[in-house]
């Protein structure tokens, strides 16, 4: 790149879509120049929003006739991988909404393909740009809770019921993606149980627990079937303990200095162990919008080639928890076995 604006195409314009547009438009360093979709009412939508863009239905015309550097893909997961491919056939940078695509094989297929074209691919795991999830990998990094001894999370909501996709893959690819940022490691096994409660085949309701080589755990426990709407995090360590709450509008982060400890003096039994109750502090944070962090990282990639935070790696790893889950429940809660290379 040469200092210009990245001249960025966008595909799909439905669900999501509009939110990756209206970040990449208000960019300062970028050009919104062309969008693809199936759908003509859709792009008339976006034509009326943004009248200076380009816009087709034709895949293969959008990445021939408009000289983009880089497309952001908003389409449903199904469709990932094929229309990657094309992106990344194309010599173009390649921004993918989660979950990569459905299939780890396919996922690392697009890993490589960029590798070898020499193009940024990136997947739009969120989370990773929150900034209180940076503030909290930040914290556990300077060893202000000790060791982390393990975390949960709790993504919970009543519906919307999905027939298409279980709630762990519908849900939880955030919270996945937090886990292994925030540990910086990959986990070797899961085991996992669910429940298709509202329709056959379709779990809507699922407890997972991810096992990491440092002996470190997670707990995810996603539902559509809830009264309450949760997203919650909580850490253990060996010092301290701390809980992120992205329901609250501005307390998010709560700190406890809690433990279990022995006085300096005991002897080394059971019933000389302690449990210590400190202080309670909520750090304050400045929040801003993920995903307009998210977009201008992408760009930024795009402009020197740097690797991003949430690349395609880090894409094929949640893609690989997805898929242990389900062999997990399908087995009954056994574990399941996570591959580590590309």
């Amino acid at each position: 790149m040469t200092g210009k604006p990245v001249r960025v195409g966008a595909v799909g314009f439905g669900y999501w879509g509009p939110n990756l547009v209206r970040n990449v438009d208000k960019a300062g360093d970028a050009q919104l120049v062309a969008a693809c979709d199936l759908s003509e009412a859709n792009l008339a939508k976006l034509k009326g929003l943004y009248p200076h863009v380009e816009t087709t239905t034709d895949l293969d015309a959008f990445l021939a006739d408009y000289d983009l550097d880089a497309v952001v893909v908003a389409t449903s997961a199904p469709s990932h991988f094929a229309i990657a491919s094309k992106v990344i056939a194309a010599g173009k940078h390649c921004f993918v909404e989660k979950p990569l695509t459905l299939k780890s094989e396919d996922s690392a297929a697009l890993v490589r393909a960029a590798d070898a074209a020499g193009v940024v691919l990136m997947v739009g795991h969120l989370m990773e740009y929150h900034s209180a999830i940076n503030w909290i990998k930040d914290y556990v990094a300077s060893g202000e809770l000790g060791d982390v001894l393990y975390l949960y999370m709790q993504r919970l909501n009543l519906g919307k019921v999905r027939t298409e996709e279980n709630a762990f893959w519908s849900l939880a690819p955030h919270d996945v993606s937090i886990a292994l940022y925030v540990l910086g490691e990959t986990p070797d096994y899961v085991s996992a149980n669910g429940a298709a409660y509202v329709t056959p085949g379709v779990h809507d309701t699922v407890f997972a627990n991810l096992h990491f080589p440092s002996g470190k755990m997670a707990n995810i426990h996603v539902s559509w079937l809830d009264p309450h709407k949760v997203r919650k995090l909580t850490i253990v360590g060996t010092k301290k303990m701390l809980v992120f709450d992205d329901m609250e509008a501005t307390e998010k982060l709560w700190i406890y200095d809690r433990g279990v400890g022995a006085p300096e003096n005991a002897m080394a039994y059971g019933e000389d162990l302690t449990l210590r109750f400190g202080d309670i502090t909520v750090p304050w944070v400045p929040l801003k919008e993920p995903l307009a962090l998210e977009v201008q990282h992408f760009l930024d990639c795009c402009a020197t080639g740097a690797t991003p935070r949430s690349d395609g790696r880090d894409g094929l790893n949640v893609v690989r928890v997805l898929e242990a889950v389900d062999v997990s429940m399908a087995a009954g809660g056994s574990p399941a076995a996570i591959a580590q290379e590309v």
